[in-house]
């Protein structure tokens, strides 16, 4: 073996002359559920990022890694997890074994895409995936992975937890009491995205603590999900729904895109430098002419191609550590 990826847990290895050794089955491969890029917050340290990822997952081999680039966070790796729990100790472990300071984005599922020609293809980068709403789209239908989740909570919390369930498109598959006790036993079938941000936060806080969760993959199901562009100044950013925007001498506009429709815009004002504040008097046609003539100034700054809006790495590690605001 001239790599390590190539031996897996549960593999037989034996002499390759020996022909008296039935080789064992081995282990079903794990398979990650939660994918999430990791990016070096200064693109000089991605060679670093790299190594310290390789020597992580070389005692940890369900984590898939492959390199990514985004236009708006450089280069760096898109991982795979088993949950989020997963993903955030390996984080953290990046952070405090070898030093690595890191942008990860919002974890993300993968989708099955059925296209009409009858081929599939599964989808973890959500960059990459196609326009259903494109004339030419060859896509029949997109499926998304499901979870059976067994809840057990006190009798106290079963309406908070059947709340919770149902916000986060749950369908109930059974619900029982658990015989000489004062708990209860919820199943439910839920979406994988529903679950993979703030869904088992939001558990213990509603129960004070005291239900337990637990779930197990349940394939794919059809599921109606569209692409979601977020768009500045009418160009695409590949790396998040949301950003921390800084003002820029013109203004920007932001706007939410499915498909050739916009859905939702917010324009963000452009910074004024008060040009009448040497003015002393004099009509008021004085400072309505310093006016005109700063406006022109940010129309011809913006068409001379300084409305390409270059969002700084800082402002999608603000928003993905939770400290963003608009």
């Amino acid at each position: 073996m001239k790599d390590f990826e190539e031996a897996h847990v549960g593999d037989t290895i034996t002499n390759a002359t020996t022909t008296n050794i039935e080789p064992l089955p081995g282990f079903k491969p794990m398979q990650s559920m939660v994918f999430a890029g990791v990016f070096p917050l200064d693109p000089q340290d991605f060679q670093k990022l790299e190594e310290a990822i390789g020597r992580l997952t070389l005692n940890d081999r369900s984590v898939t890694v492959q390199r990514e680039s985004s236009a708006a966070l450089g280069q760096g790796c898109r991982l795979g997890f088993l949950g989020t729990l997963h993903m955030s100790v390996l984080v953290q472990r990046l952070n405090d074994e070898y030093g690595a300071d890191v942008c990860v984005t919002a974890p993300t599922v993968p989708y099955k895409v059925v296209y009409k020609d009858g081929t599939e293809e599964i989808i973890s980068n959500p960059a990459v995936f196609p326009d259903s709403h494109d004339k030419t789209s060859r896509i029949l239908q997109v499926e998304e992975p499901i979870v059976h989740a067994t809840i057990m909570v006190p009798q106290t919390f079963i309406g908070e937890m059947m709340e919770l369930c149902n916000e986060h498109r749950g369908i109930e598959l059974e619900y029982k009491f658990v015989e000489s006790t004062d708990r209860a036993v919820l199943r439910y079938q839920l979406p994988l995205s529903e679950i993979a941000t703030e869904f088992f936060s939001s558990l213990k806080s509603r129960s004070k603590g005291y239900a337990s969760f637990d779930y197990e993959d349940a394939g794919y199901a059809p599921s109606d999900l569209v692409k979601l562009n977020l768009m500045l100044n009418g160009k695409p950013i590949d790396a998040l729904a949301s950003g921390v925007i800084p003002r820029q001498l013109f203004e920007v506009a932001i706007q939410a895109q499915v498909g050739n429709k916009v859905i939702a815009r917010e324009n963000l004002s452009a910074m004024r430098k008060d040009v009448t504040a040497g003015l002393y008097g004099g009509h008021y046609e004085r400072k309505m002419k310093h006016l005109e003539k700063q406006k022109r100034g940010k129309a011809k700054l913006k068409s001379l191609g300084a409305g390409n809006i270059h969002v700084p790495q800082t402002a999608f590690f603000e928003v993905l550590s939770n400290k963003g605001g608009k």
